[in-house]
């Protein structure tokens, strides 16, 4: 009798505020269903726009901005994200007000989930509010309202928020990953040995998958 594969470890180094990142993780857990194998995931942070003023910026204009797009271009970059995100069970809800925020207080929280094993459904619940529900996931009072929706103490989420003794080990482990030439997301470790980056679709996350698990059988 043949025992059942363990469960692969995948770190995922990415910010809750990328598309792709939601994305290629959708494609990751129907590639998972696929296989029928198992994994431990965990989230690493990476912020796509560290110095994002308070405010935060039209996602449009930034995007435009940052990448030299056309208003058609971001539009179709739009509907393609929308589109596939339907395909996978996610809602992408653009408009014209959506706005892009800083996310360091999210991976704050998110650092902190981790104790308590919730670090998993905070990060899918930040991204639902961020894409589907249009919030701003760099208020503290926002922040704090996802954490206690997926059963963490609002009140100990609120001291995270504003403990400066957090910031350093958060800020570490951001170097980690950039020193190991993590420059854009999602990027997933599989096993603690194979990188992907980008939202690989799940034929290749499949492949990626059974690969490890052979490998580590």
């Amino acid at each position: 009798m043949t025992s059942a594969p363990s469960p692969i470890q995948i770190d995922i180094v990415s910010d809750v505020v990328c598309p792709w990142c939601i994305v290629g993780f959708k494609q990751l857990e129907q590639a998972l269903a696929r296989t029928g194998l198992g994994a431990i995931v965990r989230w690493h942070p990476f912020e796509l726009n560290r110095d994002m003023p308070p405010e935060g910026q039209n996602t449009r204009e930034h995007i435009m901005q940052k990448y030299g797009s056309t208003p058609e271009q971001s539009q179709q970059a739009r509907d393609r994200l929308t589109a596939l995100g339907a395909e996978l069970g996610f809602t992408f809800a653009f408009d014209d007000n959506s706005r892009i925020y800083n996310t360091f207080g999210a991976h704050l929280l998110l650092d902190w989930a981790a104790e308590f094993n919730l670090q998993h459904p905070l990060k899918i619940a930040l991204f639902t509010a961020y894409f589907s529900k249009g919030r701003d996931v760099s208020d503290p009072d926002t922040l704090v309202e996802i954490a206690a929706s997926v059963g963490l103490d609002g009140a100990a989420a609120r001291n995270v928020l504003t403990d400066p003794a957090r910031v350093a080990p958060l800020r570490e482990i951001q170097q980690f990953w950039t020193s190991h030439g993590i420059t854009g997301v999602p990027a997933m470790v599989f096993g603690g040995k194979y990188l992907v980056t980008g939202a690989q679709g799940v034929d290749n996350y499949v492949q990626v998958l059974l690969q490890t698990a052979q490998e580590t059988a």
